[in-house]
């Protein structure tokens, strides 16, 4: 099984076309990207037919046999993009996938999308069958600190660059979420020359449009960034997000932590027990590892009832700001 990072796969793809890319992960811009670069050595090497299928739930999995077995009027080669959102085939799925891999024609180049999987579902035998057969486009969530460096690399691309400090400035101002960089840096790109930006007309640009992802606040409250929750909690209620929905999502990680914690009090290894309750990835991984050994039982139980209160006040049975007690409750976890 061949095996690459996101970053790597122009340079593989230099080196030769594999028959097959599974492209693995949650990062909707890096996965736009490297389906892009692949559809364009497709294209290069006379894949010029495209064929694109979306296995949701009413999907009829003998097209996927068909896409593969049929051969263009013009006998052209053919691109098959075969999408699955949910990262679950099912048992017809996946005997159809394996069948798919074992009879790929040299005339078919076959591109995969999935999310992130967890282990268990990586070792499913269809997955693995797909792993086999071609080249695994690992698809990594850029961390928060490389986030400036991204940008600068980014920049580079259009002949601009910037100060530590802008790019500390525009990393805060997308709160990682590496779309809203790509947009804004496009915009930089149109608005400013190439060179070194200043900081000042950096901020003009960018100032009134920061985008800020709700699902990166319980990795600034875990991380104990208190500086960090403010700032995102302060750019959320300025974008107009719903209260509700953030005390959704911190609540939710609440239980989390606890549900470790129950896993780790029964002897169970922290990868297992994160894996269990559904906690992917990295930095999330070690942060709620982390908070599970370091909060106190009754802790995690104050913080669920101050969150109740919270949802009183949201739906004003409760006096008292709902924001600032979203605040408070960040920083008793942070």
């Amino acid at each position: 099984m061949a095996s690459v990072r996101a970053d790597q796969l122009d340079a593989s793809l230099a080196r030769a076309l594999s028959p097959l890319y599974l492209l693995h992960g949650d990062d909707p811009l890096l996965a736009m990207e490297a389906g892009d670069v692949i559809r364009e050595k497709a294209r290069a090497n006379g894949f010029s037919e495209r064929q694109v299928l979306t296995a949701d739930r009413f999907f009829n999995w003998s097209e996927l046999h068909g896409a593969g077995a049929s051969m263009s009027l013009f006998g052209d080669r053919k691109l098959v993009e075969l999408r699955i959102p949910s990262g679950k085939p099912g048992p017809q799925g996946g005997e159809a996938i394996v069948a798919f891999c074992k009879s790929l024609s040299p005339d078919v180049l076959a591109m995969v999308t999935l999310p992130r999987l967890g282990r268990r579902d990586q070792g499913a035998a269809w997955f693995t069958a797909l792993a086999r057969a071609g080249t695994v486009v690992e698809i990594y969530p850029v961390e928060r600190a490389r986030l400036p460096d991204w940008i600068a690399g980014r920049l580079s691309r259009q002949k601009q660059r910037a100060t530590k400090d802008t790019l500390a400035f525009l990393a805060d101002c997308v709160e990682g979420n590496l779309l809203a960089a790509h947009q804004e840096i496009q915009k930089l790109g149109l608005l400013l020359p190439p060179g070194e930006l200043p900081f000042e007309a950096v901020r003009d640009a960018v100032l009134n449009v920061a985008r800020y992802d709700a699902t990166k606040l319980t990795e600034a409250m875990l991380a104990g960034d208190a500086a960090r929750l403010l700032r995102m909690l302060a750019g959320l209620r300025g974008e107009g997000e719903a209260p509700p929905r953030i005390l959704w999502i911190v609540a939710e990680e609440i239980r989390a932590i606890a549900r470790v914690q129950d896993g780790l009090a029964r002897g169970q290894p922290l990868a297992d027990a994160c894996r269990e309750n559904r906690v992917w990835g990295e930095p999330r991984t070690t942060l709620v590892g982390r908070a599970a050994k370091r909060l106190a039982r009754e802790t995690l139980l104050g913080a669920l009832s101050h969150a109740a209160r919270i949802d009183r006040m949201v739906k004003g049975v409760a006096k008292g700001d709902a924001w600032d007690e979203l605040l408070q409750l960040g920083l008793r976890l942070a």
